[in-house]
């Protein structure tokens, strides 16, 4: 169901300062469905994605955002509560588990109802500029629901908001929509993790092939944890330095 917030805050808000400030260009937006459920699934390079999506795609995008938006503290909190509810937007767990699972339950309901639902399958944002490999959930959702598949690949966003950054830099960027995708084959066996795998892979590598981008075969959230591990070790061992250099 489209939501009266979300269509009032893009036309007369988000859209007139993204269009005029960014210049967003686009290709492939007539692959984008005028009426029907379908997945969107995008490459994740910038907190920025999920702003630019919105704008350049006509109808009402329903995204799985990561829960931590909805449990922030005080008046921010409370803010970023309302307005993602508003904006019709989905907490997605990604904790794993039966967690999870409610999460992408409340996304396969949103594309019975026949909505767009946004998903970023790598499951967090690339921490380099690489496409890593996705996870399950997109098959799940796609061969639960028999869906469409729109793959996306987002063009430039790293550089206007690169990872850590919270004011955007100002850059033109771009959007390349893909035809849609199917997989009738699978339907029959939805519940096997083969057929997830094969049906995850086959999405990513759209994506790739979309964005240019080099492809690494491992999860985007491991290499962040080894990466956070190793600046935790490295600013260990300045600290030591630090303090045997005071002694």
């Amino acid at each position: 169901m489209a939501s009266s917030f979300y269509h009032l805050a893009k036309t007369f808000l988000v859209e007139p300062v993204v269009k005029t400030t960014f210049r967003p260009w686009v290709k492939g937006l007539d692959n984008i469905p005028a009426e029907g459920p379908a997945i969107l699934a995008s490459n994740h390079l910038s907190f920025s994605d999920s702003v630019f999506i919105p704008v350049v795609v006509p109808r009402q995008v329903r995204f799985l955002a990561k829960k931590d938006y909805w449990q922030g503290k005080g008046i921010a909190g409370a803010w970023n509560r309302w307005f993602f509810d508003a904006s019709g937007q989905i907490p997605m767990d990604r904790s794993g588990g039966a967690a999870s699972q409610n999460s992408l339950n409340a996304g396969e309901q949103a594309l019975r109802n026949g909505d767009l639902l946004g998903i970023y399958p790598e499951g967090t944002r690339s921490p380099d500029g690489r496409l890593y490999r996705g996870k399950l959930g997109v098959a799940r959702l796609a061969l639960n629901t028999q869906v469409p598949v729109i793959p996306i690949a987002l063009i430039g966003t790293d550089k206007v908001q690169p990872l850590g950054k919270m004011v955007p830099r100002v850059r033109r960027v771009g959007m390349i929509i893909g035809e849609p995708m199917t997989f009738e084959s699978y339907y029959a066996n939805a519940k096997d993790r083969f057929a997830q795998r094969a049906v995850t892979d086959a999405i990513i590598y759209q994506i790739m092939r979309l964005s240019g981008q080099e492809y690494v075969d491992v999860y985007a959230a491991d290499v962040k944890r080894k990466l956070e591990a190793e600046k935790a070790q490295a600013e260990k061992r300045l600290g030591k330095f630090r303090r045997r250099k005071q002694d």
